[in-house]
């Protein structure tokens, strides 16, 4: 029997050349991937959230992130809209920029609550995936 006859399994050469286009594919798959990894993070840092989203504009925002009616006592009127990078850096312990720490905190526990459907939940979603 020779190697390469099928009785014999895959013998060593098979094998390599398996290995090597196996090798070929991936490489190419890498480079492929990282042009759009590499989009994917402009375009995070490029999206925005709103606070709250229009469909609900009128309402402010509660201690706790949650809505209620416009005027209610200890909550804060709408804030607009937020770039990724200031959630971003709110999330790790700074503040939403035009904020003190009482409203950037309640505004951070409403982006902390989008659901999908939502406008800016995506581009929440996106701030939660970690980058290679």
């Amino acid at each position: 029997m020779s190697e390469d006859s099928p009785e014999a399994g895959p013998g060593p050469r098979a094998t390599r050349r398996r290995a090597l286009m196996l090798g070929a594919v991936g490489a190419s798959a890498i480079v492929s991937i990282r042009p759009a990894l590499a989009s994917t993070a402009v375009s995070v840092s490029n999206c925005k959230i709103p606070v709250p989203d229009a469909g609900r504009a009128g309402s402010y925002i509660a201690p706790d992130g949650s809505l209620v009616p416009a005027g209610t006592k200890g909550a804060f009127p709408a804030a607009g809209e937020f770039s990724a990078e200031d959630v971003k850096r709110a999330l790790q312990g700074g503040t939403l920029p035009g904020t003190d720490a009482e409203s950037s905190r309640a505004y951070t526990n409403y982006i902390r609550r989008l659901q999908a459907g939502q406008s800016g939940f995506t581009c929440f979603a996106s701030l939660q995936m970690p980058r290679g």
